[in-house]
Protein backbone atom coordinates (compact mmCIF):
# COMPACT_ATOMS: atom_id res chain seq x y z
CA UNK A 1 0.00 0.00 0.00
CA UNK A 2 1.50 3.42 -0.76
CA UNK A 3 1.91 5.87 1.57
CA UNK A 4 -1.61 8.31 1.97
CA UNK A 5 -0.84 10.22 4.73
CA UNK A 6 0.47 14.34 3.46
CA UNK A 7 1.54 17.69 5.12
CA UNK A 8 -1.13 20.13 4.49
CA UNK A 9 0.15 23.42 2.68
CA UNK A 10 0.63 26.26 5.04
CA UNK A 11 -2.07 28.30 3.05
CA UNK A 12 -4.41 25.48 3.55
CA UNK A 13 -3.93 24.56 7.32
CA UNK A 14 -4.09 28.64 7.73
CA UNK A 15 -7.79 28.18 6.17
CA UNK A 16 -8.26 24.76 8.52
CA UNK A 17 -6.90 27.07 12.04
CA UNK A 18 -8.57 30.04 10.68
CA UNK A 19 -12.31 27.96 10.90
CA UNK A 20 -11.54 27.52 14.83
CA UNK A 21 -11.08 31.39 15.33
CA UNK A 22 -13.51 33.06 12.79
CA UNK A 23 -16.80 31.50 11.69
CA UNK A 24 -18.73 34.87 10.99
CA UNK A 25 -18.23 39.00 10.84
CA UNK A 26 -18.62 38.73 14.86
CA UNK A 27 -15.51 36.64 15.40
CA UNK A 28 -13.25 38.63 13.32
CA UNK A 29 -14.69 41.83 15.12
CA UNK A 30 -13.85 40.54 18.60
CA UNK A 31 -10.36 39.78 18.06
CA UNK A 32 -9.72 42.99 16.63
CA UNK A 33 -11.48 44.88 19.75
CA UNK A 34 -9.48 42.58 21.74
CA UNK A 35 -5.90 43.67 20.32
CA UNK A 36 -7.17 47.31 20.35
CA UNK A 37 -7.53 47.09 24.17
CA UNK A 38 -4.45 44.95 24.51
CA UNK A 39 -2.72 47.81 22.97
CA UNK A 40 -3.27 50.29 25.50
CA UNK A 41 -6.15 52.01 23.39
CA UNK A 42 -8.03 55.09 25.10
CA UNK A 43 -10.55 55.36 22.09
CA UNK A 44 -11.73 52.36 19.60
CA UNK A 45 -13.51 53.13 16.79
CA UNK A 46 -15.43 50.13 14.68
CA UNK A 47 -16.64 50.46 11.12
CA UNK A 48 -18.75 48.05 9.20
CA UNK A 49 -20.06 47.60 5.58
CA UNK A 50 -22.28 45.32 4.82
CA UNK A 51 -22.49 44.26 8.27
CA UNK A 52 -18.84 42.85 8.03
CA UNK A 53 -18.97 40.92 4.75
CA UNK A 54 -17.85 43.69 2.66
CA UNK A 55 -15.35 45.65 5.36
CA UNK A 56 -14.33 45.63 9.26
CA UNK A 57 -12.03 48.53 10.12
CA UNK A 58 -10.73 48.99 13.80
CA UNK A 59 -9.03 52.27 14.20
CA UNK A 60 -7.65 52.76 17.44
CA UNK A 61 -5.22 55.21 19.72
CA UNK A 62 -2.87 52.45 21.42
CA UNK A 63 0.87 52.04 21.10
CA UNK A 64 1.28 50.95 17.64
CA UNK A 65 3.78 48.95 16.00
CA UNK A 66 7.34 48.83 14.48
CA UNK A 67 8.05 47.67 10.60
CA UNK A 68 8.94 44.35 12.11
CA UNK A 69 6.35 43.72 14.49
CA UNK A 70 3.82 44.97 11.90
CA UNK A 71 5.19 41.67 9.62
CA UNK A 72 5.34 39.38 12.37
CA UNK A 73 1.80 39.94 13.88
CA UNK A 74 0.04 37.74 11.23
CA UNK A 75 2.44 35.03 11.80
CA UNK A 76 0.79 31.78 13.28
CA UNK A 77 1.47 31.58 17.09
CA UNK A 78 2.68 35.25 17.09
CA UNK A 79 2.35 36.90 20.09
CA UNK A 80 3.61 39.62 22.83
CA UNK A 81 1.62 38.36 25.64
CA UNK A 82 2.93 34.64 26.53
CA UNK A 83 6.56 33.51 26.51
CA UNK A 84 6.49 30.17 28.40
CA UNK A 85 3.86 27.65 28.69
CA UNK A 86 3.10 28.56 32.77
CA UNK A 87 1.92 32.09 31.73
CA UNK A 88 -1.38 31.03 30.37
CA UNK A 89 -2.65 30.65 34.89
CA UNK A 90 -1.27 34.74 34.57
CA UNK A 91 -3.44 35.92 32.06
CA UNK A 92 -4.32 39.94 32.71
CA UNK A 93 -4.78 40.71 28.45
CA UNK A 94 -7.79 40.30 26.35
CA UNK A 95 -5.65 37.77 23.38
CA UNK A 96 -2.67 35.86 23.75
CA UNK A 97 -2.80 32.89 21.64
CA UNK A 98 -1.41 34.60 18.52
CA UNK A 99 -3.60 33.10 16.38
CA UNK A 100 -6.17 35.71 15.55
CA UNK A 101 -4.54 38.06 13.22
CA UNK A 102 -2.75 35.27 11.08
CA UNK A 103 -6.57 33.51 10.74
CA UNK A 104 -8.06 36.37 9.11
CA UNK A 105 -5.53 37.18 7.17
CA UNK A 106 -5.92 33.64 5.92
CA UNK A 107 -9.40 34.27 4.65
CA UNK A 108 -9.55 38.26 3.87
CA UNK A 109 -7.96 40.68 2.01
CA UNK A 110 -6.05 42.95 5.09
CA UNK A 111 -4.70 46.39 5.44
CA UNK A 112 -3.22 47.54 8.15
CA UNK A 113 -1.56 50.71 8.78
CA UNK A 114 0.54 51.72 12.26
CA UNK A 115 2.54 53.41 13.58
CA UNK A 116 4.59 53.89 17.13
CA UNK A 117 4.14 57.14 18.53
CA UNK A 118 7.44 58.35 18.43
CA UNK A 119 7.86 57.56 15.60
CA UNK A 120 7.85 59.88 12.24
CA UNK A 121 6.59 57.00 10.05
CA UNK A 122 4.43 53.99 9.97
CA UNK A 123 4.12 50.93 8.34
CA UNK A 124 1.22 50.56 5.52
CA UNK A 125 0.94 46.43 5.28
CA UNK A 126 -1.42 44.79 2.71
CA UNK A 127 -2.21 40.70 2.73
CA UNK A 128 -4.59 39.14 0.60
CA UNK A 129 -5.12 35.32 1.83
CA UNK A 130 -2.42 34.87 3.51
CA UNK A 131 0.21 36.28 1.11
CA UNK A 132 2.23 39.77 2.04
CA UNK A 133 1.08 41.67 -1.43
CA UNK A 134 3.43 45.21 0.14
CA UNK A 135 5.04 46.50 2.59
CA UNK A 136 6.36 50.02 2.70
CA UNK A 137 6.74 53.50 4.66
CA UNK A 138 3.45 55.31 5.68
CA UNK A 139 2.36 58.90 6.80
CA UNK A 140 -0.41 57.85 9.14
CA UNK A 141 -1.51 59.10 12.90
CA UNK A 142 -0.43 57.19 15.88
CA UNK A 143 -1.60 53.66 16.55
CA UNK A 144 -3.14 51.33 14.34
CA UNK A 145 -6.23 51.30 11.75
CA UNK A 146 -6.60 47.60 10.57
CA UNK A 147 -9.31 47.24 7.40
CA UNK A 148 -10.30 43.75 6.61
CA UNK A 149 -11.89 43.17 3.34
CA UNK A 150 -14.41 41.03 1.78
CA UNK A 151 -14.40 38.42 4.31
CA UNK A 152 -13.86 34.77 3.28
CA UNK A 153 -13.47 35.64 -0.66
CA UNK A 154 -11.55 32.15 -0.97
CA UNK A 155 -13.55 30.34 1.09
CA UNK A 156 -16.63 30.62 -0.54
CA UNK A 157 -18.57 27.35 1.02
CA UNK A 158 -18.03 29.32 4.07
CA UNK A 159 -19.41 32.50 3.29
CA UNK A 160 -22.43 30.67 1.51
CA UNK A 161 -23.30 29.84 5.47
CA UNK A 162 -23.53 33.34 6.50
CA UNK A 163 -27.05 34.79 7.58
CA UNK A 164 -28.46 37.86 6.31
CA UNK A 165 -27.18 41.04 7.41
CA UNK A 166 -29.44 42.21 9.92
CA UNK A 167 -28.73 38.79 11.88
CA UNK A 168 -25.21 38.69 11.37
CA UNK A 169 -24.91 42.71 12.02
CA UNK A 170 -27.05 41.51 15.98
CA UNK A 171 -23.75 39.26 16.23
CA UNK A 172 -21.26 42.11 15.63
CA UNK A 173 -23.79 44.21 18.43
CA UNK A 174 -23.79 41.59 21.11
CA UNK A 175 -19.77 41.24 20.86
CA UNK A 176 -19.73 45.06 20.62
CA UNK A 177 -21.40 44.79 23.38
CA UNK A 178 -19.64 42.00 25.64
CA UNK A 179 -16.54 44.39 25.28
CA UNK A 180 -17.98 47.85 25.87
CA UNK A 181 -19.75 46.91 29.30
CA UNK A 182 -17.18 46.22 31.18
CA UNK A 183 -14.50 48.33 29.50
CA UNK A 184 -16.22 51.45 30.62
CA UNK A 185 -12.96 53.88 30.59
CA UNK A 186 -12.33 52.73 26.96
CA UNK A 187 -14.28 54.77 24.59
CA UNK A 188 -15.82 53.47 21.50
CA UNK A 189 -17.88 53.78 18.21
CA UNK A 190 -19.83 51.67 15.94
CA UNK A 191 -20.68 52.81 12.58
CA UNK A 192 -22.54 50.78 9.98
CA UNK A 193 -23.25 51.70 6.41
CA UNK A 194 -22.48 54.87 7.26
CA UNK A 195 -24.32 55.97 10.20
CA UNK A 196 -23.81 55.87 13.75
CA UNK A 197 -24.79 53.00 16.04
CA UNK A 198 -23.45 53.97 19.05
CA UNK A 199 -20.69 56.59 20.07
CA UNK A 200 -20.00 55.58 23.97
CA UNK A 201 -17.74 58.10 26.28
CA UNK A 202 -15.17 56.56 29.10
CA UNK A 203 -17.72 56.64 32.04
CA UNK A 204 -18.83 54.06 35.06
CA UNK A 205 -20.64 51.06 34.02
CA UNK A 206 -24.04 52.35 35.01
CA UNK A 207 -23.35 55.15 32.32
CA UNK A 208 -21.97 52.43 29.81
CA UNK A 209 -25.27 50.25 29.89
CA UNK A 210 -27.11 53.36 29.70
CA UNK A 211 -25.89 54.75 26.65
CA UNK A 212 -25.98 51.20 25.37
CA UNK A 213 -29.57 50.88 25.80
CA UNK A 214 -31.62 53.61 26.86
CA UNK A 215 -31.61 56.43 29.93
CA UNK A 216 -34.36 54.83 31.68
CA UNK A 217 -32.24 51.50 32.38
CA UNK A 218 -31.14 53.50 34.92
CA UNK A 219 -34.10 53.03 37.36
CA UNK A 220 -34.41 49.18 36.32
CA UNK A 221 -31.19 48.30 37.75
CA UNK A 222 -29.91 47.36 41.19
CA UNK A 223 -25.72 47.86 42.71
CA UNK A 224 -24.38 44.67 43.48
CA UNK A 225 -21.17 45.00 45.71
CA UNK A 226 -18.70 42.45 47.40
CA UNK A 227 -15.51 42.24 48.10
CA UNK A 228 -13.67 38.94 50.16
CA UNK A 229 -10.03 36.85 50.14
CA UNK A 230 -11.35 34.81 46.86
CA UNK A 231 -12.57 37.75 44.45
CA UNK A 232 -14.68 41.06 44.08
CA UNK A 233 -17.47 42.23 42.74
CA UNK A 234 -19.16 44.42 41.27
CA UNK A 235 -22.02 45.36 39.01
CA UNK A 236 -25.85 45.48 38.53
CA UNK A 237 -28.91 43.44 38.76
CA UNK A 238 -32.55 44.18 37.30
CA UNK A 239 -34.97 44.63 39.81
CA UNK A 240 -37.68 41.83 40.07
CA UNK A 241 -40.68 43.80 37.76
CA UNK A 242 -38.03 44.10 34.75
CA UNK A 243 -37.79 40.61 33.90
CA UNK A 244 -38.18 39.19 30.93
CA UNK A 245 -38.96 35.97 29.37
CA UNK A 246 -35.27 35.21 27.49
CA UNK A 247 -31.97 35.24 28.94
CA UNK A 248 -30.52 38.23 26.29
CA UNK A 249 -29.43 41.02 28.81
CA UNK A 250 -27.28 38.61 31.02
CA UNK A 251 -23.57 39.89 31.21
CA UNK A 252 -21.12 38.01 33.21
CA UNK A 253 -17.31 38.99 33.29
CA UNK A 254 -14.02 38.13 34.70
CA UNK A 255 -10.95 40.07 34.88
CA UNK A 256 -12.66 41.69 32.44
CA UNK A 257 -13.48 38.86 30.03
CA UNK A 258 -17.09 38.15 29.62
CA UNK A 259 -17.79 34.34 30.58
CA UNK A 260 -20.54 32.00 29.72
CA UNK A 261 -20.67 29.47 33.06
CA UNK A 262 -23.93 27.86 33.97
CA UNK A 263 -23.15 27.31 37.52
CA UNK A 264 -22.50 31.10 38.29
CA UNK A 265 -25.82 31.78 35.93
CA UNK A 266 -27.65 29.69 37.97
CA UNK A 267 -26.49 31.43 41.58
CA UNK A 268 -27.49 34.46 40.14
CA UNK A 269 -31.01 33.16 39.30
CA UNK A 270 -31.20 31.59 42.28
CA UNK A 271 -30.97 34.48 44.15
CA UNK A 272 -34.85 35.93 42.99
CA UNK A 273 -36.14 32.90 44.28
CA UNK A 274 -39.78 33.59 44.96
CA UNK A 275 -39.92 36.93 42.70
CA UNK A 276 -40.23 35.69 39.64
CA UNK A 277 -42.84 34.93 37.72
CA UNK A 278 -42.54 31.07 35.94
CA UNK A 279 -40.07 31.33 33.25
CA UNK A 280 -39.17 34.58 33.43
CA UNK A 281 -35.08 35.73 33.67
CA UNK A 282 -33.62 38.77 35.59
CA UNK A 283 -31.29 41.35 33.69
CA UNK A 284 -27.73 41.73 34.99
CA UNK A 285 -24.32 43.15 34.47
CA UNK A 286 -22.08 41.89 36.87
CA UNK A 287 -18.16 42.15 37.20
CA UNK A 288 -15.65 39.03 39.11
CA UNK A 289 -11.95 40.26 39.93
CA UNK A 290 -10.44 36.46 40.64
CA UNK A 291 -6.73 35.96 41.01
CA UNK A 292 -5.61 34.61 37.68
CA UNK A 293 -3.46 31.88 39.22
CA UNK A 294 -7.30 30.61 40.34
CA UNK A 295 -8.81 30.02 36.77
CA UNK A 296 -8.54 28.68 33.20
CA UNK A 297 -9.39 30.38 30.18
CA UNK A 298 -7.51 28.60 28.20
CA UNK A 299 -10.54 26.05 27.71
CA UNK A 300 -11.84 27.24 23.83
CA UNK A 301 -10.76 29.26 21.20
CA UNK A 302 -13.05 31.83 21.97
CA UNK A 303 -12.05 32.35 25.69
CA UNK A 304 -15.64 32.69 26.96
CA UNK A 305 -15.56 29.08 29.09
CA UNK A 306 -13.74 29.50 32.01
CA UNK A 307 -12.75 26.99 35.63
CA UNK A 308 -12.16 27.61 38.81
CA UNK A 309 -10.12 26.40 41.01
CA UNK A 310 -12.72 27.68 44.20
CA UNK A 311 -15.95 26.77 42.42
CA UNK A 312 -18.12 26.63 45.24
CA UNK A 313 -16.96 29.12 47.49
CA UNK A 314 -17.14 31.25 44.48
CA UNK A 315 -21.36 30.14 43.60
CA UNK A 316 -22.09 30.67 47.05
CA UNK A 317 -20.43 34.23 47.50
CA UNK A 318 -21.93 35.51 43.97
CA UNK A 319 -25.36 34.22 45.45
CA UNK A 320 -25.16 35.88 48.58
CA UNK A 321 -24.24 39.35 46.91
CA UNK A 322 -26.97 39.51 44.75
CA UNK A 323 -29.35 38.37 47.66
CA UNK A 324 -27.84 41.69 49.21
CA UNK A 325 -28.47 43.74 46.93
CA UNK A 326 -32.17 42.64 46.18
CA UNK A 327 -33.04 42.59 50.16
CA UNK A 328 -31.57 46.02 50.39
CA UNK A 329 -33.89 47.12 47.44
CA UNK A 330 -36.81 45.09 48.90
CA UNK A 331 -36.01 46.47 52.62
CA UNK A 332 -34.82 49.94 52.15
CA UNK A 333 -37.49 51.28 49.39
CA UNK A 334 -36.55 54.96 48.31
CA UNK A 335 -38.86 57.37 48.88
CA UNK A 336 -39.33 60.69 46.68
CA UNK A 337 -40.76 63.90 47.73
CA UNK A 338 -39.98 65.08 44.29
CA UNK A 339 -43.28 66.36 42.10
CA UNK A 340 -43.48 63.22 39.35
CA UNK A 341 -42.82 65.23 36.01
CA UNK A 342 -46.55 63.78 34.47
CA UNK A 343 -48.08 65.62 37.08
CA UNK A 344 -46.30 68.73 36.13
CA UNK A 345 -49.29 70.08 34.47
CA UNK A 346 -49.55 73.84 33.11
CA UNK A 347 -52.08 76.41 33.04
CA UNK A 348 -55.10 75.73 30.86
CA UNK A 349 -54.93 77.91 27.69
CA UNK A 350 -57.00 81.35 27.64
CA UNK A 351 -60.76 81.02 27.32
CA UNK A 352 -60.89 76.49 28.06
CA UNK A 353 -63.49 75.70 30.16
CA UNK A 354 -63.18 72.29 31.35
CA UNK A 355 -65.66 69.17 30.59
CA UNK A 356 -67.22 67.42 33.40
CA UNK A 357 -66.48 63.38 32.80
CA UNK A 358 -69.43 61.67 31.34
CA UNK A 359 -70.19 58.05 32.36
CA UNK A 360 -71.41 55.73 29.35
CA UNK A 361 -73.58 52.60 30.59
CA UNK A 362 -76.35 50.21 29.30
CA UNK A 363 -79.83 50.87 31.27
CA UNK A 364 -81.26 47.55 29.92
CA UNK A 365 -78.15 45.32 31.44
CA UNK A 366 -79.55 42.72 34.46
CA UNK A 367 -76.81 40.81 35.87
CA UNK A 368 -78.97 38.05 36.66
CA UNK A 369 -79.71 37.27 32.47
CA UNK A 370 -78.15 34.15 30.98
CA UNK A 371 -76.17 35.84 28.79
CA UNK A 372 -74.26 37.61 30.99
CA UNK A 373 -72.55 34.19 32.29
CA UNK A 374 -71.16 34.11 28.76
CA UNK A 375 -68.62 37.45 29.00
CA UNK A 376 -65.30 37.12 27.76
CA UNK A 377 -62.33 36.61 30.14
CA UNK A 378 -61.16 40.25 31.86
CA UNK A 379 -58.51 41.54 30.05
CA UNK A 380 -58.41 45.01 31.63
CA UNK A 381 -60.72 46.88 28.43
CA UNK A 382 -63.80 48.54 28.12
CA UNK A 383 -66.75 45.87 27.65
CA UNK A 384 -67.63 47.99 23.99
CA UNK A 385 -64.04 47.11 22.87
CA UNK A 386 -64.40 43.66 23.36
CA UNK A 387 -64.56 41.00 20.27
CA UNK A 388 -67.92 38.72 20.39
CA UNK A 389 -66.69 35.46 20.13
CA UNK A 390 -68.24 33.44 17.41
CA UNK A 391 -70.92 30.67 18.00
CA UNK A 392 -69.85 27.98 15.88
CA UNK A 393 -71.23 24.17 15.87
CA UNK A 394 -69.04 21.48 17.98
CA UNK A 395 -66.38 19.78 15.89
CA UNK A 396 -66.74 16.26 15.34
CA UNK A 397 -64.20 14.15 15.77
CA UNK A 398 -64.35 12.39 12.23
CA UNK A 399 -63.42 16.31 10.92
CA UNK A 400 -60.37 16.49 13.25
CA UNK A 401 -59.10 13.00 14.75
CA UNK A 402 -56.64 15.32 16.75
CA UNK A 403 -59.52 17.45 18.52
CA UNK A 404 -61.89 16.43 21.28
CA UNK A 405 -65.18 17.45 20.39
CA UNK A 406 -66.12 20.39 21.85
CA UNK A 407 -67.63 20.13 25.24
CA UNK A 408 -71.58 20.90 26.28
CA UNK A 409 -71.80 24.79 27.58
CA UNK A 410 -72.92 23.66 30.77
CA UNK A 411 -70.29 21.73 31.62
CA UNK A 412 -68.10 21.91 34.34
CA UNK A 413 -64.26 22.72 34.23
CA UNK A 414 -62.26 22.19 37.65
CA UNK A 415 -58.79 24.82 37.61
CA UNK A 416 -55.48 22.59 38.58
CA UNK A 417 -52.78 24.13 40.09
CA UNK A 418 -53.79 27.88 38.70
CA UNK A 419 -51.87 26.06 35.41
CA UNK A 420 -54.42 23.49 33.44
CA UNK A 421 -58.16 23.28 33.14
CA UNK A 422 -59.47 20.09 33.23
CA UNK A 423 -62.78 19.34 31.50
CA UNK A 424 -65.39 16.02 30.43
CA UNK A 425 -65.39 14.80 26.96
CA UNK A 426 -67.11 11.70 25.76
CA UNK A 427 -63.92 10.60 24.43
CA UNK A 428 -62.25 11.24 28.41
CA UNK A 429 -60.88 14.02 30.63
CA UNK A 430 -59.38 17.18 28.84
CA UNK A 431 -55.91 19.00 30.92
CA UNK A 432 -55.78 22.24 28.95
CA UNK A 433 -53.14 24.52 29.40
CA UNK A 434 -54.85 27.45 30.44
CA UNK A 435 -51.81 30.15 29.21
CA UNK A 436 -51.35 28.24 25.63
CA UNK A 437 -54.97 28.29 24.86
CA UNK A 438 -55.37 32.16 25.63
CA UNK A 439 -52.15 32.20 23.45
CA UNK A 440 -53.83 30.65 20.48
CA UNK A 441 -57.14 31.80 21.33
CA UNK A 442 -55.93 35.54 21.00
CA UNK A 443 -53.28 34.52 17.40
CA UNK A 444 -56.48 33.84 15.76
CA UNK A 445 -58.37 36.43 17.26
CA UNK A 446 -55.46 38.42 15.86
CA UNK A 447 -55.37 37.12 11.92
CA UNK A 448 -58.98 37.48 11.66
CA UNK A 449 -58.75 41.04 12.41
CA UNK A 450 -55.59 41.46 10.40
CA UNK A 451 -57.09 39.34 7.42
CA UNK A 452 -60.40 41.47 7.54
CA UNK A 453 -57.92 44.57 7.88
CA UNK A 454 -59.83 45.69 10.78
CA UNK A 455 -57.17 45.56 13.47
CA UNK A 456 -58.88 46.27 17.12
CA UNK A 457 -57.35 49.41 18.89
CA UNK A 458 -57.44 51.00 22.03
CA UNK A 459 -56.67 54.63 22.25
CA UNK A 460 -54.55 55.41 24.71
CA UNK A 461 -55.41 58.15 27.52
CA UNK A 462 -51.67 59.26 27.73
CA UNK A 463 -49.59 58.22 24.83
CA UNK A 464 -46.64 56.53 25.88
CA UNK A 465 -42.67 57.02 25.23
CA UNK A 466 -40.73 54.06 24.52
CA UNK A 467 -37.02 54.02 24.33
CA UNK A 468 -34.49 51.53 22.79
CA UNK A 469 -30.89 51.52 21.82
CA UNK A 470 -29.47 52.21 18.77
CA UNK A 471 -29.75 49.23 17.06
CA UNK A 472 -33.04 48.31 18.65
CA UNK A 473 -34.49 51.74 17.24
CA UNK A 474 -33.26 51.01 13.89
CA UNK A 475 -35.15 47.56 13.55
CA UNK A 476 -38.09 48.59 15.47
CA UNK A 477 -38.32 51.58 12.98
CA UNK A 478 -38.09 48.49 10.21
CA UNK A 479 -41.01 46.81 12.19
CA UNK A 480 -43.25 49.98 11.96
CA UNK A 481 -45.15 48.97 8.97
CA UNK A 482 -46.23 45.28 10.61
CA UNK A 483 -47.01 46.88 14.02
CA UNK A 484 -49.58 49.24 12.74
CA UNK A 485 -50.98 46.77 10.86
CA UNK A 486 -51.58 44.60 14.24
CA UNK A 487 -53.27 47.96 15.52
CA UNK A 488 -50.65 49.79 17.19
CA UNK A 489 -50.09 53.66 16.35
CA UNK A 490 -46.84 54.22 16.82
CA UNK A 491 -44.31 56.76 15.79
CA UNK A 492 -40.80 57.68 15.93
CA UNK A 493 -40.23 60.89 18.17
CA UNK A 494 -36.15 60.94 17.92
CA UNK A 495 -33.17 59.92 19.70
CA UNK A 496 -34.02 56.30 19.44
CA UNK A 497 -37.47 56.84 21.26
CA UNK A 498 -41.08 56.27 20.07
CA UNK A 499 -44.58 57.28 21.27
CA UNK A 500 -47.28 55.03 20.92
CA UNK A 501 -51.05 56.48 21.35
CA UNK A 502 -52.14 53.55 20.54
CA UNK A 503 -52.17 49.55 21.06
CA UNK A 504 -54.00 46.24 20.19
CA UNK A 505 -56.89 45.31 22.20
CA UNK A 506 -56.02 43.69 25.65
CA UNK A 507 -52.54 44.74 25.54
CA UNK A 508 -51.71 46.55 28.79
CA UNK A 509 -49.92 50.06 29.06
CA UNK A 510 -47.88 48.70 32.11
CA UNK A 511 -46.61 46.02 29.40
CA UNK A 512 -46.15 47.99 26.41
CA UNK A 513 -42.62 48.47 27.01
CA UNK A 514 -41.73 44.73 27.54
CA UNK A 515 -43.68 44.08 25.11
CA UNK A 516 -41.56 45.90 22.33
CA UNK A 517 -38.40 44.78 24.01
CA UNK A 518 -39.81 41.11 24.25
CA UNK A 519 -40.50 41.86 20.44
CA UNK A 520 -37.37 42.90 19.18
CA UNK A 521 -35.50 40.16 20.86
CA UNK A 522 -37.44 37.28 19.39
CA UNK A 523 -37.28 39.24 15.70
CA UNK A 524 -33.11 38.81 16.66
CA UNK A 525 -33.36 35.78 17.74
CA UNK A 526 -34.89 32.57 16.49
CA UNK A 527 -38.63 33.01 17.23
CA UNK A 528 -40.17 34.66 14.73
CA UNK A 529 -38.12 32.71 12.25
CA UNK A 530 -40.49 29.72 12.72
CA UNK A 531 -43.12 32.14 10.62
CA UNK A 532 -43.15 33.07 6.84
CA UNK A 533 -45.15 36.27 7.53
CA UNK A 534 -43.56 38.66 9.33
CA UNK A 535 -46.72 40.43 10.27
CA UNK A 536 -47.99 37.09 11.61
CA UNK A 537 -45.14 36.40 13.41
CA UNK A 538 -45.75 39.74 15.23
CA UNK A 539 -49.24 38.58 16.00
CA UNK A 540 -47.97 35.17 17.62
CA UNK A 541 -45.52 37.19 19.78
CA UNK A 542 -48.43 39.43 21.01
CA UNK A 543 -50.75 36.66 21.49
CA UNK A 544 -48.03 34.90 23.56
CA UNK A 545 -47.11 37.66 25.95
CA UNK A 546 -50.93 39.07 26.07
CA UNK A 547 -52.15 35.65 27.11
CA UNK A 548 -53.05 35.24 30.92
CA UNK A 549 -50.35 33.17 32.98
CA UNK A 550 -50.15 30.20 34.64
CA UNK A 551 -51.38 30.91 38.53
CA UNK A 552 -53.71 33.26 37.05
CA UNK A 553 -57.17 32.15 39.15
CA UNK A 554 -60.46 31.82 36.73
CA UNK A 555 -63.66 31.77 37.54
CA UNK A 556 -66.15 28.94 36.31
CA UNK A 557 -67.35 31.54 33.53
CA UNK A 558 -63.51 32.33 32.34
CA UNK A 559 -63.01 28.82 32.39
CA UNK A 560 -65.91 27.58 30.46
CA UNK A 561 -65.39 30.73 27.67
CA UNK A 562 -61.91 30.11 27.15
CA UNK A 563 -62.43 26.31 26.46
CA UNK A 564 -65.43 27.24 24.05
CA UNK A 565 -62.94 30.01 22.32
CA UNK A 566 -60.29 27.35 22.24
CA UNK A 567 -62.49 24.68 20.58
CA UNK A 568 -63.56 27.11 18.01
CA UNK A 569 -60.30 27.63 16.63
CA UNK A 570 -59.10 25.50 13.64
CA UNK A 571 -56.30 24.43 14.87
CA UNK A 572 -57.44 24.10 18.63
CA UNK A 573 -54.30 21.34 19.82
CA UNK A 574 -51.33 23.30 19.34
CA UNK A 575 -50.07 26.81 19.35
CA UNK A 576 -48.44 29.10 16.73
CA UNK A 577 -45.48 27.90 17.69
CA UNK A 578 -46.53 24.33 17.83
CA UNK A 579 -46.50 23.82 21.77
CA UNK A 580 -48.96 21.07 22.46
CA UNK A 581 -52.61 22.90 24.37
CA UNK A 582 -54.28 19.25 25.08
CA UNK A 583 -53.81 16.35 26.25
CA UNK A 584 -56.83 13.53 26.90
CA UNK A 585 -57.16 10.80 29.40
CA UNK A 586 -58.88 8.17 28.22
CA UNK A 587 -61.69 6.81 30.28
CA UNK A 588 -59.59 2.65 30.52
CA UNK A 589 -56.73 5.11 31.76
CA UNK A 590 -58.81 6.35 34.18
CA UNK A 591 -59.96 3.24 35.53
CA UNK A 592 -56.66 1.84 36.15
Amino acid sequence: MSDIINILPDSVANQIAAGEVVDRPASAVKELLENAMDAGATRIDLILKDAGRTLIQVIDNGCGMSDKDARLCFERHATSKIHRADDLFAIRTMGFRGEALASIAAIAQVELRTRLHDAELGTLLTIEGSTITAQQPQVCPPGTSLAVKNLFFNVPARRNFLKKDSVELSHIEEIFRRITLVHCDIGFSLQHNGKTLYDLKPGSMLQRIAQLYADNYRQRLLPVEESTDIMRIKGFVGKPEYARRTRGEQYLFVNGRFIKHPALSSAVERAYADLLPERTYPSYFISLQVDPSRIDINIHPNKTEVRFVDDNAIYAILRSAVKKGLGQFTVGTELSFDTPPEFNIGPAPKGYVPQPPRISYNPDYNPFHASAAQASLDFQRPSSQRPSSPTLPPLPLDEAADLPPTPAPASTCLQLQGRYIATSLASGLALIDQQRAHERVLYDRLMRNLEAKQPHSQTLLFPVDCHFSAADADLLTELLPDLRECGFAIDPLGQCAFVVSATPNDLKESDLQPFLDQTLADYKGSTLQKFNNRTHSLCASLARQMAIRHGRILSQDEMQQLVADLFACPMADTTPSGRRIITIVKPEELLK
